[in-house]
């Protein structure tokens, strides 16, 4: 008898798609109000908007990979879900809150499971001013742009602007500068996951700034401020021995 506990997700792509059909003959579709468990059927990106639209059900999300890049998935198999699901390791992990000033006045707030970004959107190097908890800490930063990242988004962009990897219980945050001017080559800090971190654009018409959290594009911000989000928490499910903790470590030694 066909499982009605499992709601499915995919995204568009063909692969998924396919592995959508082919599931949903094996094991049913539940609606995902009534579900115990969501299966989200694609690469990284579709995860992460899966969590998001889904994180007020409070129900754990299980990737598998049909995608490119599988980081937060596990691998793609018809055979044995149930006993996969039962079995499956649960990270809990919060996001961060972005809360970004527009030059028109206008607000915008969203919320990022990987990091938020701050990227040049001109010709010119963006100059920025950074602020911890109501406190200056860097007059000027001239840089491509800069980003904050939660450990569990610390191998995605962070990782490739040589931000560190972070261990997934840490209770720290990377802050990480793309292309960093001046000071010529800044490398970024780590910061204590309670912290209010505020981006001021200086020269914003001169040198336009867009901020994005997960995807979700904000252009002509001339004031961004991030800090983690207690109050939401995203519970993903792994296989046993490849949780996030695990990965995390295994990729510094690849």
């Amino acid at each position: 008898m066909a499982n009605r506990s499992i709601a499915f997700k995919a995204s568009s792509a063909p692969a998924a798609q396919e592995a959508l059909v082919a599931l949903t003959a094996a094991y049913g579709q539940c609606p995902v109000k009534k579900a115990s468990w969501v299966v989200a059927l694609g690469g990284d990106g579709f995860m992460l908007q899966t969590l998001h639209a889904t994180h007020s059900l409070g129900l754990p999300v299980y990737g598998m990979n049909c995608g490119t890049i599988g980081f937060l998935m596990n691998g793609y198999s018809t055979e044995g879900l149930e006993d996969r699901l039962r079995q499956a390791e649960e990270a809990v992990i919060n996001p961060l809150a972005m809360r970004a000033e527009m030059a028109s006045g206008k607000v915008a707030e969203a919320l990022a499971i990987n990091e938020v970004s701050l990227l040049r959107a001109g010709p010119q190097a963006a100059k920025l001013r950074i602020s911890i908890d109501g406190k200056v800490r860097l007059e000027e930063l001239v840089c491509d742009g800069a980003l904050v990242a939660t450990p569990a988004g610390s191998t995605a962009y962070n990782y490739s602007a040589h931000g560190p990897i972070l261990p997934i219980r840490s209770d720290v945050l990377a802050l990480t500068a793309m292309a960093a001017f001046r000071p010529r080559r800044w490398r970024g800090a780590l910061l204590p996951k309670t912290a209010l971190v505020r981006f001021d654009v200086l020269e914003p018409e001169k040198r336009p700034v867009m901020a994005d959290a997960d995807g979700r594009s904000v252009r002509d911000v001339v004031s961004v401020e991030i800090r983690s989000e207690p109050a939401v928490s995203h519970r993903i499910l792994f296989d046993p021995g490849h949780g996030l903790e695990e990965r995390l470590i295994g990729e510094q030694f690849v």
